[in-house]
């Protein structure tokens, strides 16, 4: 396990697809069914030139969470059904990047967001009675188990929107 030091770091908007679900700590057979249904969704409304898959969590309160499972696109597209199009909004990001297994995504961003607050940054969230909304909120995985079969070479950059 390889934990980057935190930067800010400022991001272009960025295009994406997704499936959004309700789901429950831990979530891992949810996301794995919800990332087949997603690729079937794509492929049958002729979607192409996907990037990376993201999970963008929405509203946290844990251990219940709401999240965007998609992948990035080159640019905003028209959807159908449950398959819907966002944008993840341009500005300054709180990241960490971290090589190794994803049991350990837990830790990872709770080691983001404790430096985001020891550095006295603010994020881009609302805390209401259902939990606490994030104007994006977004766990990067440029590979994946398909990629890399090695669990400690698995690559995820988590990244919060800062408030401007």
């Amino acid at each position: 396990m390889q934990i980057a030091e935190p930067i800010v770091a400022e991001y272009a908007a960025r295009p994406y697809v997704a499936l959004r679900r309700e789901v429950k700590i831990p979530f891992g057979s949810v996301a794995t069914k919800t990332m087949r249904q997603l690729a079937k969704a794509i492929k049958a409304q002729g979607i192409q030139n996907t990037g990376a898959a993201i999970f963008k969590y929405n509203i946290v309160k844990m251990p219940e969470l709401e999240i965007d499972f998609g992948f990035e696109v080159e640019a905003p597209v028209a959807t159908q059904g449950e398959l819907l199009s966002g944008v993840l909004p341009a500005g300054r990001y709180a990241e960490l990047t971290f090589f190794g297994p994803y049991r350990h995504l837990y830790k990872v961003n709770g080691a983001l967001i404790d430096w985001s607050r020891a550095q006295g940054l603010v994020f881009d969230a609302t805390a209401a009675a259902d939990g606490d909304h994030f104007v994006s909120r977004v766990e990067f995985y440029p590979n994946g188990p398909a990629d890399e079969p090695d669990p400690e070479k698995l690559k995820t950059v988590v990244a919060i929107k800062l408030r401007d």
